[in-house]
């Protein structure tokens, strides 16, 4: 019962005249979960999520999600925020009033603890950031708490700081870290599986541009502290990269439907998605033309995929 919407769904495509023009390899889809929540490889009562990308038909079939999976015909688009402009010049009015934005705070973290999870860094960020008040602003979001289901607060806490931490949570990705570019503050990541390997079509490949990077192993290090890390970026250096951030504002926001764009430069995460994924159709496309097989990889699990960004 759990996996027949989509069994249902998938048997209404199938018989589209459509797909038989690539069998599905021409079709994607958005996943309102991270892309594991579809992939159940069990089938035990109480078992999490769905098998949906195991059925046959959907192994054709490309999802975007706001998290990717290992296999390759899952990728990632960017978390929506609650900020959905309608105009270009309230795009460009945003990123001005980010560059001229005061930043009191060196750094800050919006989050709670998993004290469940024995590998999770937060309990330590929170420490620090604790320990570090008079540059380090800490906005509560443990359960019972509701700062953080207001988004404004978290807006307010992200423009307040130069630096906003970005640790893993319940999956490797966040919500947060988008709300953190959105407010024009320099996201600092623990893992690259977080951002890195993840948004490719929407993210400067060059990581070190808009982003800091803090591997978790130096977090289990007594004496590391992340403001000592932080502090070290010159002004020059937090310039260019809070610059970078505030670039990458109008690729990663979803805009109002009606929006009219008639700046192509200000593309949103929907038209830099689609645009990516019709370049890749294309590549298959080719591959069918030069009579290769473009079932080849196209579904299979990749366990290099999260491993080509070269972390310095």
């Amino acid at each position: 019962m759990k996996d027949s919407p989509g069994l249902n769904l998938l048997k209404w495509v199938a018989e589209r005249p459509e797909w038989k023009r690539m069998w599905g390899r021409d079709h994607f889809l958005i996943g309102g979960r991270i892309a594991t929540d579809f992939r159940r490889e069990i089938d035990r009562r109480g078992a999490w999520g769905s098998k949906f990308r195991f059925f046959p038909e959907s192994n054709n079939i490309t999802m975007l999600s706001i998290e990717a999976s290992p296999w390759n015909n899952d990728l990632a688009i960017p978390y929506p925020t609650s900020f959905h402009p309608s105009e270009d010049s309230e795009v460009v009015e945003w990123q001005d009033r980010m560059r001229r934005q005061e930043r009191p705070y060196l750094f800050s973290f919006s989050g709670a603890p998993r004290p469940s999870m024995k590998t999770s860094i937060r309990s330590i960020l929170i420490d620090q950031c604790q320990a570090s008040s008079s540059t380090c602003k800490l906005l509560d979001c443990r359960e019972g708490v509701t700062n953080c289901d207001n988004p404004i607060h978290v807006m307010k806490l992200y423009q307040s700081s130069i630096f906003c931490l970005q640790p893993p949570g319940d999956s490797l990705t966040r919500r947060s870290a988008f709300e953190s570019i959105l407010s024009g503050c320099i996201p600092v990541f623990f893992h690259p599986g977080s951002a890195y390997m993840q948004y490719t079509w929407h993210l400067t490949k060059n990581y070190t541009k808009y982003s800091v990077f803090i591997p978790e192993k130096n977090l289990w290090v007594r004496e590391f502290r992340v403001n000592k890390t932080l502090i070290k970026f010159s002004k020059e250096e937090v310039a260019a990269m809070r610059e970078e951030v505030i670039r990458l504002i109008p690729g990663i926001i979803y805009s109002y439907p009606r929006r009219v764009r008639k700046d192509e430069n200000l593309g949103d995460a929907f038209d830099l998605a689609v645009k990516g994924n019709l370049e890749r159709i294309e590549k298959f496309r080719s591959a069918i033309r030069e009579g290769k097989d473009p079932s080849i990889g196209f579904a299979e699990r990749n366990n290099s995929k999260f491993k080509d960004v070269n972390i310095v």
